[in-house]
């Protein structure tokens, strides 16, 4: 039975509590009131609106190949990087000594390590498979932007809806593959001290949270009071 030090135990466990915490209260449902996602699935929503008036829909693909190309950039980063952990496996000893010529890490053990290094893993494992559904469901997107309607009497609200939706469910995947990549940046902390582990979780929560809800960017991509939409924009 091995052991590890009070402050790893507390500092794993508050970071994942932070993590899922986070994330359960930004992503599940729809988008909260007066946040950047909910200001962007209204966006999406006229942005689809607007898609049923063209007849050339090119431009809309390519910025929908662009959306995809991100995702497809962060996956095979991530791809690199767990490649980059898993190599680490194999010299730990090596890795180790190393970190003990570091005056302000401590003294790591190699079970410290190795259950810290097994935590970066678990992290961009998840992000991987976040940024790979993020690129599959802006594929799907981009299908039903090219099976869309012709306008004819008015737009079909509910192909509005569901694509609008689609893009939107896309985008939150990717958002959460970054999230990732935050908060295993604060692991970095971790190899130095448990309690800094702690501070580091809090404190990529309070970043995520003010640009979420605080940004200046939100604030710019609000829509106007005067601007008219359905009291319903989800399926």
């Amino acid at each position: 039975m091995f052991q590890l030090p009070v402050s790893d135990i507390i500092g794993l466990l508050w970071f994942v509590a932070l993590w899922i915490g986070y994330t359960v209260y930004t992503d599940r449902g729809t988008p909260r009131e007066h946040s950047l996602r909910h200001s962007m699935h209204r966006n999406r929503y006229l942005w689809m609106t607007q898609i049923l008036k063209r007849d050339n829909r090119i431009m809309d693909t390519q910025i929908l190949g662009q959306l995809g190309h991100g995702a497809s950039f962060f996956a095979s980063t991530t791809l690199l990087i767990l490649v980059g952990l898993f190599t680490l496996l194999g010299s730990l000893d090596e890795t180790v000594l190393a970190l003990h010529r570091i005056p302000f890490a401590g003294k790591v053990t190699l079970l410290q390590w190795e259950v810290k290094l097994l935590a970066l893993i678990v992290i961009f494992v998840h992000a991987f498979f976040k940024f790979t559904w993020a690129l599959r469901q802006f594929n799907y997107c981009g299908v039903l932007i090219g099976a869309a309607p012709l306008q004819k009497d008015g737009p079909d609200e509910e192909w509005v809806r569901r694509t609008a939706w689609l893009s939107t469910l896309a985008s939150k995947d990717f958002n959460q593959g970054l999230r990732a990549y935050y908060f295993g940046l604060s692991v970095i902390a971790w190899f130095v001290s448990g309690w800094l582990f702690m501070f580091a979780s809090a404190l990529v929560v309070f970043v995520l949270y003010w640009r979420e809800y605080y940004s200046e960017a939100l604030r710019t991509l609000e829509l106007p009071a005067g601007a008219t939409l359905p009291r319903k924009l989800t399926p």
